[in-house]
């Protein structure tokens, strides 16, 4: 690794325009890359984060800009640089990876257009030999069917295959520096473990310097070098990532770490600790330590000096007021509970709340013309929940993994009565509601409610907070109509907000309040069961946390059933009582948390957990990865839906044959032709 940094930013201030006068989002940021070196930024939304990325290559908008500092790009200024000379950086030497990939890609262009057009402006391609050129591109980063794809537009690619696409377009001309801002937040763990591998394999190849900005302290972990941690547009840390993740020392760091559920602690032997508040706003910022206010070791004197940025040990700087004088009674006091069990009530298994029986929920798709012949046509089917069988009993969790397109929410909704159900049959508290919602009775809509992914979907931004809640006591007479309102308060309190939100608007609230409140809309009915479809997915570490504990706290205090649909393995671990793991419209593994996850595991499960990032640098990383994408549900493959997947697959029976269902005691079904003997020791 060069000693000389490809990048040095110094006391780096971005400020923004507004009509409130100007508004300082990033302060006093300084950080060195060097070639080869990776720097992971973390942080919670509204950090700074990618206001830091954009500052150097100044695409800040027309109101953003740095109002002191440098930003030095091989020794070079990049402040004063014209913008024809940032437009001969960006995309050559300074190449960028955005979250939403299909914002860097032109609807309208194929995609051998927009990876040729990078090298034609920048080093002077030939259109041919820029062709040429972009199709090795997407062969170094494992494109299936390269030549396909080239020809395609960015819509008829899947979002592993569109992220891929435009990593290799940033590596086209050898960049210097590879900026990647929350590059895998919206794909699927295991494509997410594949992209991380490409860009460790990328930046081994080409000796690439790189700045990746995430709020996955796991997947930070697994990539980085370094690790730069952001709080209200400040770096409070910087340390290698070995010392950030096994010895954080700023609270802020450390309360981050407490807020990650570890996929290998079971169901109660581990305590979530929500950082309590919000990251203040960059227009009101507190006076002192702008942590102060959040931090539950605060002094007196933290709410009145404001501290620097200090080297603690050689390459760990900490911006923290008691660093010095008492850490050791700041990090005992920090660490108490750490490991404290979850209180996880052990109630007697009750009686069956829901029972699922071979449910099914078709789509239907145009019809088609079979041979051309006399105009015959056949009707196909989309088979987005085939076969689905579960039991869930009083109190407990089910949690539901797969792949986004596996058909874990089309089954959550199939079971609430918002999507019909094609055959099969849905019990709930011995009552048949296979039919659609409105034609389900009032007892049993009211007994049965769902949490949604995004709580903007389901509130009406034009009524109150406590309207809306109210609707749902009034809908339902939960109470008698003139408690409505001190009901509305109650639930308010159980979810952690106080009657202050009963007379907000929903853009009033942050995400993680919004999600507070479809939660308590959810439970105002007290219910026997709660669905809950990715309900922390979009959120920071820390309102996740706090998500999930009320979760946790709403179930052990009402003996509430829940499902829980989720890609976070993590999540899922921490929560659930139960693990039913979906590929392709089927269960292919269901049984008690425990036995999940550990061997033996369908090979689906094993390949969702091998790539579970960890928040642990010292982590084995395992080899197993899914090539390829989902198949259509329109034509699934023959025998067993995983063949054309499987790293452990054992030839044509897996091809021709319906896997068996093996009963591996305690609950615990596979589907799999492999023996039980092999599903614990698999052979790739």
């Amino acid at each position: 690794m060069d000693v000389s940094p490809i990048l040095s930013v110094k006391n780096l201030a971005v400020s923004y325009k507004t009509r409130k006068g100007e508004v300082d989002a990033v302060r006093d940021v300084t950080f060195d890359i060097r070639r080869g070196e990776n720097l992971g930024l973390v942080g919670e939304s509204g950090c700074g984060k990618s206001t830091v990325a954009y500052a150097m290559v100044n695409f800040l908008g027309p109101n953003g800009f740095i109002k002191h500092g440098e930003v030095q790009f091989k020794g070079k200024s990049l402040r004063g640089r014209s913008e024809s000379e940032l437009r001969a950086l960006r995309g050559g030497d300074i190449s960028m990876v955005y979250q939403e990939p299909m914002s860097a890609l032109n609807p309208s262009m194929r995609i051998r257009d927009q990876l040729a057009e990078s090298l034609i402006t920048h080093r002077g391609f030939t259109k041919n030999d820029a062709y040429a050129q972009s199709l090795e591109a997407l062969k170094n980063v494992y494109m299936p069917d390269p030549d396909g794809v080239m020809t395609r537009f960015p819509h008829q690619l899947s979002g592993g295959q569109q992220q891929r696409v435009v990593i290799a377009m940033a590596m086209l001309n050898n960049p210097s520096l590879l900026i990647m801002d929350e590059p895998t937040t919206a794909l699927d763990v295991t494509v997410e473990a594949a992209v991380l591998d490409l860009i460790s394999e990328l930046q081994r190849k080409y000796n690439t310097a790189a700045l990746y900005i995430s709020h996955n302290l796991g997947v930070v972990a697994r990539v980085s070098d370094k690790v730069a941690v952001m709080y209200a547009g400040e770096i409070v840390e910087l340390a290698p990532s070995r010392q950030i993740f096994k010895n954080p020392m700023h609270p802020y760091t450390q309360g981050l770490m407490r807020c990650l559920p570890d996929v290998d602690a079971p169901k109660g032997t581990r305590t979530l600790y929500p950082i309590p508040g919000r990251v203040p706003s960059p227009a009101n910022l507190p006076q002192g330590c702008i942590f102060a206010p959040r931090c539950e070791q605060a002094k007196g004197e933290c709410t009145v000096d404001h501290p620097a940025l200090i080297e603690m040990e050689p390459g760990h700087q900490v911006r923290c007021l008691r660093r010095a004088k008492d850490w050791d009674e700041v990090k005992r006091l920090w660490s108490i509970g750490e490991e404290k069990p979850t209180d996880v009530p052990n109630r007697p298994v009750g009686e069956s709340v829901l029972d699922v029986e071979e449910a099914k929920v078709y789509y239907p798709v145009p019809f088609q013309t079979v041979g051309g012949l006399f105009g015959l046509e056949k009707r196909k089917y989309v088979r987005a929940s085939d076969d689905v069988s579960f039991t869930i009993k009083r109190g407990r969790t089910l949690g539901v993994v797969g792949e986004s397109g596996c058909g874990k929410s089309t089954m959550a909704k199939a079971i609430v009565g918002l999507e019909p159900l094609y055959e099969g049959k849905v019990d709930f508290l011995n009552v048949d509601i296979s039919k659609p919602l409105n034609k389900r009775g009032i007892e049993s809509i009211r007994e049965l409610q769902m949490v949604f992914q995004d709580p903007n979907g389901v509130l009406n931004p034009s009524y109150t907070i406590g309207e809306q809640i109210a609707f749902s006591l009034r809908r339902f007479q939960t109470v008698p109509p003139h408690q409505v309102h001190a009901e509305v308060e109650r639930l308010l309190n159980a979810v952690k907000l106080d009657a202050s939100y009963y007379n907000r608007l929903p853009r009033q609230l942050s995400g993680g309040e919004k999600q507070r409140v479809g939660i308590a809309r959810a439970i105002s009915t007290n219910p026997a069961m709660v669905v809950c479809d990715e309900p922390v997915s979009a959120l920071d570490v820390s309102v996740q946390a706090a998500v999930l504990n009320l979760l946790l706290e709403i179930q052990n205090t009402n003996n509430t059933t829940m499902i829980l649909i989720s890609h976070d393995l993590s999540s899922v671990r921490f929560f659930a009582d139960d693990v039913a793991v979906m590929y392709l419209g089927r269960i292919v593994e269901i049984g008690p948390c425990e036995t999940i996850y550990s061997p033996p595991n369908h090979p689906y499960t094993t390949a969702l957990l091998a790539a579970v990032p960890r928040p642990d640098p010292d982590a084995p990383h395992s080899n197993i990865r899914l090539s390829g994408r989902v198949p259509s549900a329109v034509n699934p493959p023959s025998g067993c839906r995983f063949n054309t997947r499987c790293p452990f697959k054992i030839g044509e029976i897996c091809e021709q044959q319906e896997p068996p269902k093996r009963d591996m005691g305690n609950g615990h079904l596979i589907f799999c032709h492999l023996t039980p003997e092999d599903l614990m020791n698999p052979k790739v």
